[in-house]
């Protein structure tokens, strides 16, 4: 079995990480911003209190001039109580927008985030098992988590900041245009620094992001791994490994974060520096235009200088949003390119629903190759009639969990059939054919809950009583009431607080509770002492009962009740028949029998 997840493995292509120096894709922000179609009546209204906060700023700040030229010059007291008065309520509305455009921004951020994680599940759970094993666990994390979460940012804050920034810009350019042209025509003597600037700065803070972001799914992939694997790590005392190759990866991305850091930390104060320049240029062209009566009024350039506040201002806020918008969109591209990723194989489109089974199997020259030209199935034909009992036996590496993964429809032949009850399984849907076939295997998954709930998860509306059921019938009641809280009693992930034993037990209960016509047991009481399987051979001849069943087994207890007994080897079916035939033939079957009862006497 290791040698063919091993194939699996090489099978599908690797989880290639992108290459860093890519330019930013206009493409795929128009793609994230897609995911908000289904709110538009929402974004509608973000985007009008966007345009009415970027035209609310420079719209007050000439209001300031405005009662500068006016009423203050004219020494009108009065007036200018009137025009402080209004002047305030326009503030008043504008911090109003303000509260709606960020709570709006929120709400539409969070519900885009929700259906982002929906479809990304949705995706993965349409994936075969070999896209998985081709791919870290922690790499996968990291697109749910820190990707999406990125992706957050650049929906709910960078767009919106960046539009209502944008927009502050062009009002305030266009209304320094309107109060003073020639002073206008200092700004623009600005605008290419600026423009040169941005062009530097955007591909190498782009290229630093992407950086980063692979650094932090490496750590996120390593902890993962480190977590899953910690009976290994400290079986084989590799803490002090681990934990250096964990540190190098920390210290990675601590420098690759400074690095993006340095970038923004040098591109910020340039714009600033712009920005003071066109002050300094303002003031010296300004003054002079006071000073030699050339047109410009004292007021005018007071006016000028309150909008070129609200002008430069936002150029500091647009270069944070960029930064931040390329971690944004190096998730999104990293998450793109995974829901992408097509499965190798689906059902066909004309697949139909596979109706109540009777449990006949047959493998008619069945081919299979988990990479091209190296086939490790070849040409396997067998055929099992209901209610029978079908035993693989074989080295590892000989082809027994690919016929249980055919058999599962984990996987399709490249030739040949695999028919159940004469209908070839690639007309059937999978979720059908796997409602009716139950699995017990030898290191079995229990979700976190209790047992009662990991005994429900296959059939959600049994009661307690059937769970007990359930236990009773695999003659097993007794150990599970005695734990702590019986049936209630709570496991941890990967049925963690149980011990092999009792979580093989629940996992029978299981396969029982769910009723399956076929019944797939892959080395399923390899974890059970002696003792309790002794008390479960009876129930699970109960179980087996009327059921076709799959056995992958060593035992020879299980093996010799089989009514057939199929003997591969390098993926060939070498060997079939009862234990006892088999044994009086003296071939392959008995000299794996030989070497059984030698290592177990």
């Amino acid at each position: 079995m290791k040698r063919e997840l091993e194939i699996s493995v090489r099978r599908v292509r690797p989880d290639e990480e992108e290459p860093d120096r890519l330019p930013l894709r206009w493409s795929t922000v128009a793609r994230l911003l897609s995911f908000t179609t289904p709110y538009s009546g929402q974004r509608s209204v973000l985007l009008l209190l966007c345009a009415f906060r970027a035209a609310a700023l420079p719209g007050l700040a000439w209001a300031v001039g405005a009662i500068i030229r006016g009423p203050l010059a004219a020494a009108d007291l009065s007036g200018t109580f009137l025009w402080s008065g209004a002047f305030l309520a326009a503030v008043a509305i504008a911090d109003f927008a303000l509260y709606w455009r960020i709570r709006l921004a929120h709400q539409l951020g969070e519900a885009v985030l929700r259906d982002l994680r929906d479809q990304l599940m949705r995706h993965l759970l349409t994936q075969p098992l070999a896209f998985f094993h081709a791919r870290r666990h922690g790499s996968l994390i990291s697109r749910m988590t820190s990707d999406v979460e990125a992706m957050r940012n650049g929906v709910q804050n960078n767009f919106f900041i960046t539009v209502v920034s944008a927009g502050q810009m062009a009002f305030a350019a266009a209304l320094m245009l309107a109060a003073d042209p020639r002073l206008f025509l200092v700004l623009l003597a600005i605008v290419p620094g600026l423009v040169g600037v941005h062009a530097f700065f955007r591909g190498r803070i782009l290229h630093a992001s992407r950086v980063q972001q692979e650094s932090f799914s490496r750590v996120t992939s390593a902890l993962a791994e480190t977590v899953q694997g910690i009976r290994v790590t400290q079986g084989f005392a590799r803490e002090e490994t681990n934990a250096g190759i964990f540190t190098r990866l920390v210290r990675t991305l601590a420098g690759d974060v400074v690095a993006t850091a340095s970038l923004s930390a040098l591109y910020l104060p340039l714009l600033e520096f712009n920005a003071h320049a066109f002050l300094a240029a303002l003031v010296g062209v300004g003054g002079y235009e006071i000073l030699t009566g050339g047109g410009t009024h004292i007021f005018d350039l007071v006016t000028f200088f309150f909008l070129a506040d609200l002008f430069f201002a936002p150029i500091t806020i647009i270069g944070t949003q960029l930064s931040e918008a390329t971690l944004a969109m190096a998730g999104a591209e990293r998450y793109f390119r995974t829901i992408d990723t097509p499965p190798d194989w689906a059902d066909a489109p004309d697949a139909t629903e596979c109706p109540r089974l009777r449990g006949e199997v047959e493998f008619r020259d069945v081919t299979f190759s988990y990479l091209p030209g190296r086939p490790v199935l070849h040409g396997l034909s067998f055929r099992a009639e209901p209610g029978q009992v079908i035993a693989l036996v074989g080295h590892t590496g000989s082809g027994k969990s690919t016929v249980i993964g055919l058999l599962a429809k984990f996987q399709l032949p490249d030739s040949g059939a695999v028919l159940v009850d004469g209908t070839d399984l690639a007309a059937v849907t999978q979720r059908s054919l796997r409602t009716q076939t139950g699995f017990v295997f030898q290191q079995n998954f229990l979700f976190a809950g209790t047992i009662a709930d990991n005994v429900r998860s296959v059939r959600p509306e049994a009661t307690d009583e059937d769970v007990r059921r359930a236990f009773r019938d695999l003659d097993c009641l007794d150990l599970i009431e005695a734990l702590p809280d019986g049936i209630h009693t709570l496991t941890s992930e990967k049925g963690r607080g149980l011990s092999l034993g009792q979580q093989q037990l629940v996992a029978f209960a299981r396969a029982l509770a769910a009723d399956p016509r076929i019944l797939v047991l892959d080395e399923a009481t390899s974890s059970v002492d002696t003792l309790t399987e002794s008390r479960l051979q009876v129930a699970l001849a109960r179980l087996m009962r009327g059921r076709t069943c799959f056995v992958v087994a060593h035992r020879l207890s299980t093996i010799r009740r089989a009514d057939q007994v199929l003997v591969l080897a390098d993926g060939r079916l070498v060997e079939s028949g009862t234990h006892p035939e088999l044994v009086a033939r003296n071939g392959h079957y008995a000299r794996l029998h030989r070497d059984f009862v030698s290592s177990t006497s």
